[in-house]
């Protein structure tokens, strides 16, 4: 099989899991990455030194990255004491990057290449933006970190989820590396806060609508406390069409029987493995993939290699053709 190139995109756990086993697959795998975040250290930073959060895109680098152990440890170090304190070293490095660069994109490059990772990572866009949550209550929320909050208070779903300020432009090599890839991967990740984001930068939902490549959309395996309680794989489905329209092909999805020992702790947040509603999505005219996909670690995740094999077995078995379902 030709090298295939491979555009992911999302935030989060979800798309740094995914990346480890992508990598496996092949070298041309370019992750696109959220930069809306205001929490955590990468919000101090943000705030601090006016640069894009990194705690995205350094935990991207450092899941494609082909570096010795001890230095995977230290960028995952976090400080402990003193106004560092909750800070990671990897965003810290990342910063440092960002001040002996001429943009933060280069800086991300750069990171990258001291690294030696396999592939590429891009943010979406390098514009300074703050997501906005529209709730069906009506209310209103500004900034990442504040929807999860704001969900629990309003009680209510969200509705809508814009970027302020509105349409900020893309990363022209985010453009390119979707308009070349065979393979578009969506998720899997917080689907209001670390997937649709991207698809509200400009000419990037047209860019992936437009695409000959194959565009996958891989299911959360859990609802998402202060994001998705109660919501099917048709809801999330139905909620990243009206954001994106007409920009997925093909759905993955988790078949995998989970142990009760292991789903009680997130039973206790109201949490759920997610129903597939597999008449709903045929409806939509999308095809539907199931595998078992989930890890043997403490948190109910994706298995990086299984997805991984998923993806390349849904590509092979389709012939490598994107618009056989559409």
């Amino acid at each position: 099989m030709k090298q295939l190139k491979i555009a992911a995109i999302g935030g989060g756990h979800g798309l740094s899991g995914m990346l480890r086993g992508l990598k496996q697959l092949t070298s041309d795998v370019t992750a696109i990455v959220t930069v809306a975040d205001d929490g955590g250290g990468s919000g101090m930073l943000r705030e601090d030194l006016g640069i894009l959060p990194p705690g995205d895109i350094r935990e991207c680098i450092l899941a494609l990255s082909n570096t010795e152990p001890t230095m995977e440890k230290l960028l995952h170090y976090r400080f402990t004491e003193g106004s560092l304190a909750g800070q990671s070293f990897g965003n810290l490095f990342l910063a440092a990057m960002n001040g002996i660069s001429s943009s933060f994109d280069e800086a991300v490059h750069r990171m990258g290449d001291v690294l030696a990772i396999t592939g590429t990572v891009l943010p979406v866009t390098t514009s300074n933006v703050h997501l906005e949550a529209e709730f069906e209550s009506g209310d209103r929320t500004i900034g990442e970190s504040k929807i999860f909050y704001a969900k629990k208070i309003n009680n209510s779903r969200i509705r809508q989820i814009r970027l302020l300020p509105k349409d900020p432009p893309a990363l022209p090599e985010t453009l390119e590396a979707i308009r070349r890839a065979d393979i578009i991967v969506i998720g899997p990740g917080s689907l209001y806060t670390s997937i649709i984001p991207n698809f509200l930068v400009q000419g990037v939902a047209e860019a992936v609508a437009q695409s000959k490549a194959m565009r996958i959309y891989v299911m959360n395996i859990m609802t998402q406390d202060g994001e998705t309680e109660g919501y099917t794989a048709y809801e999330h489905i139905q909620a990243l069409l009206r954001h994106a329209p007409g920009c997925i092909d093909v759905c993955i999805a988790n078949n995998e029987q989970i142990e009760e020992s292991r789903l009680e702790p997130y039973r206790q947040e109201g949490l759920e493995p997610i129903r597939v509603e597999r008449d709903k999505i045929a409806s939509l005219g999308i095809d539907l993939r199931e595998y078992p996909l989930v890890a043997g670690s403490r948190y109910i995740r994706h298995s990086s290699g299984r997805l991984a094999a998923a993806i390349l077995d849904v590509y092979s078995s389709r012939g490598g053709n994107s618009h056989s379902s559409r």
